[in-house]
């Protein structure tokens, strides 16, 4: 094996095994820069992830002890979990004033650390079935409260537009089982998702990569 060859291969161990640290899944496509330059591109990215997270543990320590806020690196990206409770009255999708303070501190992250990363925004429900609220279902409820939060990352944050999406889930995605309190209150959630350029993500930008995936020409790929 030659040299050249036999670096490439012990990056790409490097890399493989340092995103199975975090639970990340790596994708190559064809391109115009060497996968050498992409991996170097992934190890810059996951460094940053890790140092967003470290800095938002240090910014949201007081919501993370009350359990309020949950930061946790996935196949996704770095996920930034908030209970429903602590953004939205019940059955409501205007974001309650005292936790704007917490947003602002995402915001002001993702500004300072990950600005050129794409962002995506979840909103999750319980199965409990819509009755007093008005939404005629909890796929509407889920996505009202994700555009909230989109909005005011967005128009009150100054996040790129561009960079931002949001997707309501309803209670198609649990993380806890329904059948008790405090599973119900899990689920009732907003997850706002850094997503890294090369981790697909199952979520809110999934649909749009791989539709450019499918629409691009094979000779632009090259």
């Amino acid at each position: 094996m030659s040299r050249p060859i036999a670096r490439i291969f012990q990056l790409f161990v490097i890399i493989i095994i340092s995103l199975g640290l975090v639970g990340c899944t790596i994708i190559f496509q064809k391109g115009r820069r060497s996968d050498v330059e992409r991996i170097s591109d992934l190890e810059d990215q996951l460094s940053q992830l890790r140092n967003t997270k470290s800095l938002l543990e240090d910014k949201l320590k007081q919501e993370i002890a009350d359990k309020q806020v949950r930061l946790e690196l996935t196949d996704k990206g770095l996920v930034i979990t908030f209970v429903a409770e602590v953004l939205f009255d019940s059955g409501k999708a205007k974001i309650k004033p005292e936790a704007y303070s917490s947003l602002d501190k995402v915001a002001g992250i993702i500004q300072q650390e990950v600005p050129n990363m794409e962002i995506g925004v979840e909103g999750h429900t319980d199965n409990q079935p819509i009755k007093y609220s008005g939404w005629k279902s909890n796929w509407e409820l889920s996505s009202a409260r994700a555009m909230s939060v989109l909005h005011y990352l967005v128009d009150q944050k100054g996040l790129a537009p561009e960079k931002v999406s949001a997707i309501g889930c309803g209670e198609f995605r649990p993380v806890a089982s329904n059948d008790t309190v405090e599973g119900r209150k899990t689920n009732r959630r907003v997850e706002i998702i850094i997503l890294p350029k090369f981790i697909k993500s199952k979520g809110a930008a999934k649909a749009s990569t791989q539709s450019a995936a499918l629409e691009e020409p094979e000779e632009n790929l090259k």
